[in-house]
């Protein structure tokens, strides 16, 4: 049997500095995403947001992801991943920084964007940079560990807006959004240094400069001959366009991955965006602190669920665990919805619940994008399903202010179990098995993209439908 050269590979010194390093562009993206959670009630009251200024405040970062990962997918795959691979970094930074001079409504909205946009152009960079160099025995694992590390940054971001308001109180909400400069100088000087991905290379006919990165990674001389196996491994029949992505299989792979991540997280932001405001919603005290550590709980809840999550992916495989998640999730929900005005105790016993189960199945939202789609595409298809799935959870975001207004707490939460259900259906038949798969093998397809319409049910690599 033939040891292939990365798939096969051993995880290796510059490997594990790799895993960290990329993992630094989700923990700032969790981080920036939901240090806004805690920030909106001051800036809500020192720039008197009203309730629709306030929801786009909310949101405006998703619109802004989903722009930033349409727009820099293609272009990742057009000048490589190294390339933008600070570059993202800096605006994050620079923007951070700004919102410490923010005093109007419009100028929070502006630069939530531009944060936004840059969150986005890292999705489909880190992601595939790792993917790519990654060996297939723990990949689902360590691709699944970007998610955790995303609600760490949650977390963080919401011990640090804790932290500020306890000390400082509400006014410090412009601290708390620049905070985010800091952690991003950090993971820029992590970043240095890094390999341009061997399977982009190798796509691109530079296969000398593939075969010196892979020499350096693996510590020994790699020859032409190990390096034009790894080029056959990668050759795609298209050649590499986005408008691959807009039929046939790879279509249908794309809204699958787009709609399942949008069901995982159009109720995991609104946890995130306006947890506490949700928490007072359901009967907590209502003095700031009591709801934001309760959200801290929350938060926990959903870094705990991940770290299982994370073994059952190559134990049990991705489609049980997707399958798991959406189901039972959905059923933590319905408590909420029929007893809105139930105890507190029993508010946090199932939102913790549905927290954990969340978190188990969402480490997939960066897995299945990256291994469904070859090389060539790999980044497109990732901004591509990033952008829809932040199309439904930027609305979803936006409404939950509205709904909890006008439809009540109970209301709202039923259609959170709704949302979660609709996944459960999108993954029962769309959900592919590449479990322990080579990365070319679990990017092949059935049949030529344009051969099947974007409605049919097909059998994955290991006859998983």
């Amino acid at each position: 049997m033939t040891t292939h050269l990365i798939d096969d590979s051993p995880l290796t010194r510059y490997h594990k500095k790799l895993i960290v390093a990329c993992s630094g562009g989700p923990f700032l993206d969790g981080y920036l995403l939901s240090i806004v959670g805690v920030a909106l009630a001051g800036a809500s009251a020192d720039l008197d947001l009203d309730a629709s200024t306030l929801g786009f405040a909310g949101a405006v970062s998703l619109v802004g992801l989903f722009f930033g990962s349409l727009i820099f997918g293609p272009v990742t795959d057009r000048i490589g991943r190294r390339v933008m691979y600070t570059a993202d970094l800096l605006v994050m930074i620079l923007a951070s920084v700004a919102c410490l001079w923010i005093d109007t409504g419009w100028q929070l909205i502006a630069l939530r964007f531009v944060i936004g946009a840059a969150v986005g152009a890292d999705y489909p960079i880190a992601t595939s940079l790792l993917t790519e160099w990654i060996p297939k025995k723990s990949r689902g694992a360590i691709i699944g560990l970007l998610s955790v590390v995303w609600l760490v940054g949650a977390v963080v971001a919401y011990l640090v807006g804790f932290a500020l308001t306890s000390v400082y109180g509400p006014e410090s909400w412009r601290w708390m959004l620049a905070s985010g400069a800091v952690f991003g100088v950090i993971v820029l000087l992590l970043r240095m240094g890094a390999h341009e991905s061997p399977r982009w290379l190798v796509a691109k006919g530079r296969l000398e400069e593939a075969r010196e990165h892979v020499s350096d990674v693996l510590g020994r001389n790699v020859t032409l001959e190990e390096i034009a196996t790894l080029a056959a491994d990668e050759d795609s029949p298209g050649p590499g366009r986005f408008t691959e992505l807009l039929r046939g299989d790879y279509l249908r792979r794309v809204v699958f991955c787009g709609l399942f991540w949008m069901c995982f997280a159009i109720p995991q932001f609104a946890l995130f965006t306006y947890g506490p405001i949700i928490l007072s919603h359901m009967g907590f005290s209502g003095d700031g602190a009591s709801e934001t550590l309760g959200q801290i709980i929350l938060n926990l809840g959903f870094v705990l669920g991940a770290l299982p999550g994370m073994r059952w992916v190559e134990t049990r495989g991705r489609r049980p665990l997707i399958l798991g998640s959406f189901f039972f999730g959905a059923l933590a929900l319905v408590p909420l919805g029929v007893w809105p005005g139930a105890p507190s105790w029993f508010v946090m016993v199932f939102f913790f619940l549905f927290t954990l189960i969340n978190s188990a199945g969402n480490i997939l939202v960066f897995i299945y994008p990256n291994e469904l789609f070859p090389t060539q595409i790999r980044a497109s298809a990732v901004g591509l399903a990033t952008a829809i799935s932040r199309v439904g959870a930027a609305v979803g975001t936006f409404l939950v202010p509205v709904s909890l207004d006008t439809l009540g707490t109970g209301t709202t939460m039923l259609i959170g179990a709704a949302i979660t259900l609709l996944g459960f259906v999108i993954s029962f038949f769309w959900a592919e098995e590449t479990r322990n798969q080579s990365l070319a093998s679990a990017a092949q397809t059935t049949a030529t993209p344009a051969d099947l319409p974007i409605g049919t049910t097909l059998t994955g690599p290991n006859g998983a439908s």
